[in-house]
């Protein structure tokens, strides 16, 4: 059986992987944390795109995309590791 990567866990995947990569031009590591009762792991190494934001508040430098040199996304449950349609270009079109 194939776990299902839901909207919610992309959201929750990219937020805490921009939350890692921080101001960087370049990240490499690994994240892991539990999410909707499976333990989730992102191994990745991507050059980080950005490009210039301007709001009423100020301007920022945004993510804009990610390139994989090389990523690996598990899940496991109980029952150990499962099988996922993890896709990194969908992770890419949802920064866009």
């Amino acid at each position: 059986m194939i776990f299902t990567i839901s909207s919610q866990l992309y959201e929750e995947v990219q937020a805490r992987l921009i939350e890692a990569i921080g101001a960087r031009s370049y990240y490499s590591g690994a994240l892991s944390w539990e999410s909707e009762g499976v333990a989730c792991r992102l191994v990745v190494s991507c050059f980080v795109y950005r490009r210039r934001e301007t709001m009423p508040e100020g301007s920022f430098d945004a993510i804009y995309d990610l390139v994989p040199v090389w990523w690996e996304f598990h899940t496991a449950d109980e029952q150990g590791e499962q099988l996922n349609d993890f896709s990194f270009s969908e992770l890419r079109a949802r920064l866009r």
